[in-house]
């Protein structure tokens, strides 16, 4: 076991990423002051004061091994991530994806990170990178305007921004059961781990004649900032063609109507928002729309006419660097060792990817304070591909990564199928992934896991 060091690792932000990150330094026998300035100051996404607190979607995405998301947790897995452990911990049903009551989820998450005797918490904002030592930037996509500020004068210039949209989620009890019917598409995962609200072509013919016409909330912001084309709004993929919901979010394979038998033309899938399932997400149905409009139009959606929403949608600017110009793969800055970015504002987007980046730089923060170099994984680990990416990819127009196979190296000729050029990438990458771990000196964790 490595010697504690009395010097702190400060965390700014306690999001999936700042969380995961002062886990893992803490892990490694390093003290940790993580700060955030919540529930003092909110952000226009946020609700609570908890530590990694979901904003949009519940869900983490697959876990299956043939699928970038579930070769990335296999890798969280084998690096001891918190955040994996704590998912796992508070899951509902989704079929092949790792989705989570999100309450219980931050629950859990604030309980360890706050019961570890390394961690202190400190529960205000920060307004500017803090000087000197190992600090950790993770505030998240929403840093306070003097954070962002301080964050854009040192990236010097290479701080961008993209609007990002949140989902309705709609009460259980007011969804038509005599309508809306479970089933995962396939079978998959428990076979009926989803409500679907199925449409005729018709149906959705009118629908998205309504969602086109539907009034969009002002954005407050320059006309020029662009949306993630990861999480475009609904309306917007509506504008994109008649069939992109119907190829997109709304695609109704692997399905069947049970009140006909056959497959419906589109199809609404609701994901369990919470253990109890007394609320229900819609999935990729991010939107834009004004609240009065999206109550109208999504009552339209056969199931949904009687739909009290718990939460409705909305859109807000996320915030990140410049990642190529400004990191390392390492996720230290180029400009200051011993200054990690991680999470959305590092230039990755998504639950696990932020996760996974709060992880590396937790680490790495700690091992500059304990006197040792900064590392990254190796290239054909998928956290070592994302990582390698963000700080390598052309910095002109550059928009938040998420993992993909396509980060990795090719397959081996022998597998000729794309399932088994997926399974054969993936495998490598844990392996890899698996081997590099037990040559790091990572010492088991000083705290309780939930």
């Amino acid at each position: 076991m490595m010697e504690v060091v009395r010097e702190k690792v400060v965390v700014v932000g306690g999001g999936l990423a700042g969380s995961e990150a002062a886990w893992q330094a803490a892990r490694l026998g390093v003290p940790v002051r993580l700060c955030e300035m919540r529930p003092g100051r909110q952000t226009l996404a946020h609700r609570t004061g908890e530590l990694a607190e979901l904003v949009c979607s519940n869900s983490l995405k697959s876990l299956e091994i043939s699928t970038p998301h579930g070769v990335l947790k296999r890798e969280m897995e084998a690096l001891g991530s918190l955040v994996l452990r704590t998912a796992l911990a508070t899951r509902v049903p989704a079929g092949g994806a790792l989705a989570v009551d999100r309450e219980a989820f931050a629950r859990a998450m604030t309980r360890a990170v706050s019961s570890h005797p390394l961690i202190e918490i400190v529960r205000e904002e920060v307004p500017e990178i803090p000087a000197g030592g190992a600090v950790v930037i993770a505030a998240g996509p929403l840093p306070s305007d003097s954070l962002a500020a301080s964050i854009a004068a040192f990236a010097g210039g290479g701080s961008l921004y993209f609007f990002d949209a949140i989902a309705p989620i709609v009460d259980a009890e007011t969804i038509d059961r005599s309508v809306a019917f479970p089933a995962s598409r396939y079978g998959k995962g428990g076979g009926e781990d989803y409500l679907n609200c199925p449409m005729t072509k018709e149906e959705y013919e009118r629908f998205l004649d309504e969602l086109l016409r539907g009034e969009k909330a002002s954005l407050h912001e320059a006309d020029s900032t662009p949306f993630f084309e990861g999480c475009l709004p609904v309306e917007e993929m509506a504008r994109r063609g008649r069939d992109t919901l119907r190829f997109g979010p709304m695609k109704p394979v692997g399905l069947r109507d049970p009140r006909t038998g056959r497959r419906p033309h589109a199809v609404v899938q609701l994901r369990q928002d919470d253990r109890a399932a007394e609320h229900y997400s819609m999935v990729g149905f991010q939107t834009q729309l004004r609240r009065p409009e999206q109550k109208r139009i999504f009552r339209t959606i056969p199931g949904l006419g009687a739909a009290e929403f718990v939460r409705l949608g909305q859109i807000h600017r996320n915030a990140y660097v410049n990642a190529p110009r400004v990191l390392r793969e390492t996720l230290e800055t180029r400009a200051r060792q011993g200054l990690f970015f991680a999470g959305q504002i590092s230039g990755v987007e998504g639950y696990t990817e932020s996760a996974a980046t709060g992880l590396l730089a937790g680490i790495n923060a700690a091992r500059r304070l304990l006197g040792l170099d900064a590392v990254a994984p190796p290239p054909d680990t998928m956290v070592g591909a994302l990582c390698r990416y963000v700080s390598a990819a052309a910095p002109e127009g550059y928009q938040p990564a998420n993992v993909s196979f396509g980060l990795l190296p090719e397959a081996p000729e022998t597998a000729r199928r794309k399932k088994d050029r997926r399974e054969a990438r993936g495998g490598r990458a844990i392996r890899s992934m698996e081997a590099w771990v037990a040559a790091l000196p990572l010492p088991a964790a000083a705290g309780a896991a939930p």
